[in-house]
């Protein structure tokens, strides 16, 4: 068993990959990105806590459900720096935009944004306030919590199971620490939909389910998972947690 300074480090080391939040520095030795990967539904707690005390302070305030739902989504992308939208973007771009698959790594490479990406990302966006603002007070702080863990947990799961595309990128440094990843992972999953309430079991099928188009797109398109596709499954996880529970709550 590890020590807990060394699982202190790879929690750092999950919040300076995945957010944009003050981490401090790591001391050498410093830990590999494949043993910071159990990490990842944590750092989905602390950007899902943000989102969520900006959207109860928004509200709080006085903000239309419309205005605390993207207020709370700003919250959130400027605590990742808009990492997974920029993936996502990446993602389509790739994806449709290539016609094989160095096509489609190459553009998923180029740091400039074409017409799904534009497309992609704004309808997720849109998608995801809307699916807030539907909600208003019933978006509390434990959906906030638990949609940020299921969402990142979709990402290790791709990890532990897809090949990198590529052999350099974030996709390859990844690697794969999968037992204590999913041990981590079914645990945090557990919670999450426990926190969710009896919509919780449907919610985490639904992330799983487009988890797996996704999985399924990439390792066709491009023969495995890349930085941007990790990115992707994040975000339209999240997006698409926020839209089942808006039309559960109907």
């Amino acid at each position: 068993m590890k020590p807990a300074t060394a699982r202190i480090a790879e929690l750092q080391l999950a919040v300076m990959l995945l957010t944009r939040l003050p981490a401090g520095q790591l001391k050498d030795p410093a830990p590999k990105l494949s043993e910071a990967q159990w990490a990842y539904p944590l750092v989905g707690l602390i950007v899902g806590l943000i989102a969520g005390i900006g959207h109860g302070a928004a509200t709080g305030l006085g903000a239309s459900p419309a205005l605390a739902a993207i207020l709370s989504l700003s919250a959130m992308i400027l605590s990742t720096g808009a990492l997974h939208q920029d993936g996502l973007a990446d993602f389509a771009d790739g994806m449709w935009g290539g016609h094989d698959k160095a096509r489609r790594l190459e553009i998923m490479r180029d740091s400039r944004i074409g017409s799904y990406g534009v497309l992609a990302l704004g309808l997720c966006c849109a998608i995801w306030s809307a699916s807030v603002a539907q909600l208003a007070g019933s978006a509390d702080l434990a959906a906030f919590l638990a949609i940020g863990v299921l969402s990142r947990i979709a990402m290790t799961v791709c990890v532990a199971t897809m090949p990198p595309a590529r052999n350099d990128g974030l996709g390859a440094q990844a690697g794969r620490d999968t037992r204590a990843n999913l041990t981590v992972s079914a645990f945090l999953a557990l919670g999450a939909v426990i926190a969710l309430g009896l919509d919780g079991l449907i919610v985490m099928l639904v992330v799983a389910a487009v988890t797996l188009v996704i999985a399924r797109t990439a390792q066709q398109r491009v023969g495995g998972q890349t930085g941007d596709v990790l990115g992707a499954v994040q975000f339209l996880a999240e997006t698409s947690a926020w839209a089942t529970l808006a039309v559960l709550s109907n």
